[in-house]
């Protein structure tokens, strides 16, 4: 893969729509490809390290960081800060290195408007009936956390049309094949 030139690829969807297993098997097949670590103010979790799943850092500093334009991209979550820093993308292009981004809707857009070359991939649910019903079964949201992911879904599906590609996944599997002849067709393009 050396004879290509380095691309941000973007993903973002609604909680619950299998971005992250799609990710994940992203990087398995293109293992020269980096993830974007995110800079956080959230507390570190025990299993968590930083500077391998998020760059830790208070919320004074990351303030300051946006206050310097350091973030490509960043948003406030449930009363926690995550970003992109720009050191870290700038860093991966000047060495010919495909990012992978894992991004809210917002991000992505500001992220394709800072880089020409990023790659917009949105992963849609079947329905946001469907979605309801994976996000219940996995039983991971209290009732009030399930109402907020479906409003936020909602909001976030009104942004698909502005991606490059949209992939609805019906089956994983599927969609994992979709977006594995996408980033082939993309890496391969001048």
């Amino acid at each position: 893969m050396a004879n290509y030139k380095a691309k941000l690829f973007v993903f973002s969807a609604p909680s619950g729509s299998g971005k992250t297993t799609i990710v994940r098997d992203v990087l398995k097949n293109f293992p020269d490809f980096e993830f974007s670590i995110s800079a956080t103010t959230r507390k570190k979790r025990s299993n968590e390290k930083d500077k391998v799943d998020y760059y830790f850092i208070d919320e004074d500093e990351f303030k300051e960081k946006i206050e310097t334009g350091e973030f490509v991209e960043w948003e406030k979550f449930y009363d926690y800060y995550y970003g992109t820093l720009k050191s870290v993308v700038d860093g991966n292009l000047a060495k010919n290195i495909s990012t992978v981004f894992e991004v809210d809707v917002k991000g992505a857009l500001r992220i394709k408007k800072a880089y020409s070359n990023s790659v917009l991939i949105f992963i849609s649910p079947p329905s946001i009936e469907e979605l309801k019903e994976r996000l219940i079964n996995r039983k991971t949201e209290t009732d009030e956390d399930l109402k907020k992911r479906i409003e936020r879904a909602e909001m976030e599906l009104g942004f698909r049309d502005k991606f490059d590609y949209v992939v609805t996944n019906i089956h994983l599997s599927e969609a994992k094949e979709e977006v594995k002849r996408i980033i082939e067709k993309e890496i391969t393009k001048e």
